[in-house]
């Protein structure tokens, strides 16, 4: 297509060149369904925390509190939550097995926090709870960010309706009336 619009031999040359660069852009473009099972992933987290620390402080273990979580929810989040509470209950080693969680930048989170309690000793619920609170301030920083950004995205329009109408009534009738003046004597 380059070669086309450019013609010739710097066309050809352009149109080989530009051929890396979009499969590039093609390969990193994310699939909507991913995105979508991101999203849900981000706005399940917070609550399935809470869940698992509320599970928790009644007393159930970490891979009970884990498959709790995993069936109230449901979804991305319940099916990768599930996943971890049966290699717990199988026996797995807590670090590696929260660890493979990481590889998804929604769960990387809760990924990292629990890792680090398996490898710390920390109380898990402690650290569930502290995660939830930073996912629902992501989230409320999110939308705060999504919101200022539809109203700077709101002003093009307006500026392109009112701007025409500023110039038709504003403007020209000045230059009209100073015209008319210097024109005729």
């Amino acid at each position: 297509m380059t070669a086309l619009l450019i013609g010739g031999s710097v066309g050809i040359i352009a149109g080989i060149l530009t051929i890396p660069a979009a499969v590039t852009y093609l390969r990193r473009k994310e699939p909507p369904q991913t995105r979508q099972e991101r999203a849900r992933i981000v706005s399940d987290l917070p609550f399935a925390a809470d869940l698992m620390t509320a599970c928790l402080l009644a007393g159930r273990p970490v891979s009970a509190a884990t498959e709790i979580a995993a069936n109230a929810i449901g979804g991305p989040l319940g099916q990768r939550l599930s996943w971890v509470s049966s290699q717990l209950r199988l026996g797995a080693d807590p670090e590696p097995t929260w660890a493979t969680l990481a590889k998804d930048p929604a769960t990387g989170q809760l990924s990292r926090a629990m890792s680090r309690a398996a490898q710390s000793g920390a109380p898990v619920a402690d650290v569930l709870t502290r995660l939830a609170d930073d996912a629902r301030e992501a989230a409320r920083a999110a939308s705060v960010a999504s919101a200022r950004r539809v109203g700077v995205k709101a002003v093009a329009p307006l500026g392109l309706c009112f701007l025409p109408a500023f110039v038709l009534l504003g403007i020209i009738p000045v230059i009209a009336g100073l015209a008319s003046t210097i024109v005729i004597p």
